[in-house]
């Protein structure tokens, strides 16, 4: 950092007015503002410095599932075997696991919450899942251990939860395999999954459709939060065995990668796929002109066929299936990884260039933050809005090229968190969203330059409609605490990556910030970071104690309001120009100030947060010879100041525009 002499002066004279513990008003004072954000202890789990601890443990779970698709009734049956590996130090009776078909009912909690009309409505439904079997298989006699036959077990459905009790405790270190048969029908419903009828046929996209363990971790046990439709998901990892019974004229999109592409597919599209990895142009997979055509599927007597796909380090497994998908490919980051579209026949104008716009923000991600881990990355069009999962993504819009790129931008930002950095979405749903939002916000403009950013991609106008709106809730509140539909996209999405975009090239730089954000992703890949390990990673890197930060723009809704009083001039040992500044609003920030000079010439003066730390007003002092004769704070617009009418000083007359000064402070 290069500092002026007639900075530093500045910063030697500069001084506060008064220190307070609390105003007038009766809001946190300084003291409260910049003590040391209360987080929970250190451990050997969780380090101080943000990193997992050296007795870190999570569980596991191994899913082999074999399901089919019914069109005739428009339902799913399946048969899944859990194996679940108890990676604790505790002994565990019982589980629980995640029926979350069970919302779409008029007995569910979420209906009685948020009714059926909202996006993660249930439209209606009738919808639940039906068990056939809980159980266990049959154990062979081994040393020191009894042969046990099959046995059913017994369990209670709570909701969208399920609790099984175990035939005998699962010790630490021990493994229990599970066994369940289950089908549900599809109705009305299109919260992150649902059927689209629609130019003559039906795509299924499918999702939260097996039972799912629900993660037990060493911050809160069993995570049983109910699945109210708002709130989105919190998952352990592990692999994937799924095969996929569906009819035959059918093309399936799914998790993983397709174990037996000589079965389900003709030679003419597993030649495509295989030179469309090493292109850099779009391979079309199966054309337009080629749907209902028998040569584009291959030959069989049966009326259905199974697609078998495996994944491993994954969290959840979605799929998608439909008899007339258009179906394209090209390879991305040099052919490690192949991005695939797949889309109804009317979708084909805007959708012919979304498989290039899953090309470009993968790899952008991949090479500002961390690569992208999988060999696959499909996006299907359908019923859903926009939605993730591992390796596949549902988005819709149909009409909009930049609505496209942004929904697609998004869903594979999902890639990084909450995918690789697995964070409890149910909580703390800022964790994934508002960090996916903040990457879009850099990826949009790589695009689109000239169009303005989507409206929750880290955009300060419409955080600030909602901040002074008297609704806004904190960024910490769960999904299914906020009050409307706007609170929701602005704590989850918006403020977090405002917030972040703050950090990031105004509070510190990005060649600070990016290898901390880099760090944070390699530290907690495929583990389940809480807020506390965000915070202190952080930290750890920047070398900053950002508690100020943390707690007045996640904790609260403070609300950033920064005031120029007037100037006055002095002469003690040569001319001074003394500018009275203001807190006006609680939540502290560093102050920008342009200053017209006298003489012409303007001037750029940088004050440190922790000149609140000392009162909410304080003097900046500058000296002579010239005098100041105009004052802008944030005269660019940087911060999110929600009052910028007391930002200058006179009223007319002071810097418009003044020049940036050189280099980074």
């Amino acid at each position: 950092m290069r500092v002026s002499s007639a900075s530093l002066l500045c910063w030697l004279l500069a001084g506060p007015l008064a220190a307070q513990d609390t105003s007038a008003s009766g809001r946190p004072g300084p003291e409260a503002r910049f003590r040391r954000l209360d987080l929970p202890a250190p451990t050997a789990l969780r380090s101080a410095n943000g990193a997992p601890g050296p007795a870190y443990w999570q569980q596991r779970a191994d899913y082999v599932i074999r399901a089919t698709l019914d069109t005739a009734i428009r339902s799913v049956r399946g048969e899944e075997r859990i194996t679940y590996s108890n990676n604790s130090p505790d002994t565990l009776r019982f589980v629980w696991l995640q029926l979350d078909q069970n919302l779409f009912n008029s007995d569910s909690r979420g209906f009685r919450v948020f009714g059926q009309d909202p996006r993660f409505g249930t439209k209606g439904a009738e919808v639940s899942v039906r068990l056939l079997k809980v159980g266990e298989p049959a154990v062979p006699r081994a040393r020191g251990r009894a042969a046990a036959p099959a046995a059913a077990l017994p369990y209670v459905v709570n909701g969208t939860l399920l609790r099984i009790d175990l035939a005998r405790p699962l010790p630490p270190g021990g493994r229990q395999i599970l066994e369940l048969e289950w089908s549900f029908p599809f109705g009305a419903n299109s919260n992150r999954m649902g059927l689209e009828d629609i130019d003559g046929a039906t795509i299924y996209e499918v999702a939260q459709w097996y039972p799912r363990m629900a993660v037990y971790d060493d911050v809160r046990g069993w995570n049983t939060e109910q699945y109210m439709g708002q709130g989105e998901f919190y998952l352990e990892y592990g692999s994937f065995d799924v095969s996929l019974t569906v009819p035959a004229d059918m093309l399936v999109a799914a998790t993983g990668t397709l174990r037996n592409p000589d079965e389900v597919l003709t030679a003419a599209q597993r030649a495509r796929l295989a030179r469309a990895r090493t292109s850099a142009e779009t391979v079309v997979i199966r054309g337009k002109n080629e749907i209902g055509s028998s040569d584009s599927r291959p030959p069989t007597q049966d009326p259905s066929l199974t697609w078998r796909f495996t994944a491993d380090s994954v969290r959840d497994f979605a799929w998608a299936a439909a008899r007339h998908f258009i179906w394209d490919a090209v390879g991305v980051n040099g052919g490690k990884t192949l991005a695939m579209s797949f889309y109804p026949p009317s979708a084909e104008p805007q959708w012919k260039d979304a498989t290039q716009y899953a090309k470009t923000a993968i790899e952008y991600y991949s090479t500002q933050w961390s690569p992208y881990p999988y060999p696959y990355a499909s996006n299907v069009n359908g019923i859903e809005g926009g939605m993730e999962y591992p390796m596949i993504v549902f988005c819709r819009n149909r009409t909009d090229p930049h609505a496209l790129y942004s929904v697609t931008d998004h869903e594979f930002g999902h890639t990084w968190f909450p995918m690789v950095v697995g964070n409890n979405e149910r909580l703390h749903g800022w964790m994934d969203e508002g960090f996916n939002s903040f990457m879009n916000h850099y990826s949009f403009p790589r695009k689109f330059p000239d169009a303005p950013l989507p409206s929750s991609r880290g955009v300060q106008e419409t955080y600030l409609k909602n901040a002074v709106s008297g609704d806004e809730q904190r960024i910490m509140s769960p999904a299914d605490r906020m009050r409307s539909n706007e609170n929701w996209r602005q704590a989850l999405y918006n403020k977090p990556a405002v917030g972040l975009v703050l950090l990031r090239d105004q509070i510190t730089s990005p060649e600070r910030f990016d290898p901390v954000f880099r760090e944070y992703i390699r530290r907690w890949s495929y583990k389940h970071p809480a807020p506390a390990d965000f915070f202190r990673t952080m930290e750890d890197g920047l070398g900053e104690d950002l508690s100020w930060f943390w707690r007045s723009w996640f904790y609260t809704t403070e609300r950033l309001d920064q005031a120029v009083d007037s100037v006055a001039i002095s002469d003690s040992a040569g001319v001074i120009s003394r500018v009275y500044l203001r807190n006006a609003g609680a939540m502290p920030m560093p102050v920008e100030l342009a200053l017209l000079m006298d003489d012409g010439t303007t001037q750029r003066l940088r004050l440190p947060v922790e000149i609140w730390g000392l009162g909410d007003r304080y003097t900046a002092l500058v000296p002579g010879p010239r005098k100041v004769s105009g004052v802008i704070i944030d005269a660019e617009g940087l911060y999110p100041d929600v009052e910028r009418a007391n930002n200058r000083w006179p009223a007319a007359g002071a810097p418009s525009k003044p020049a940036r000064a050189s280099g980074r402070r």
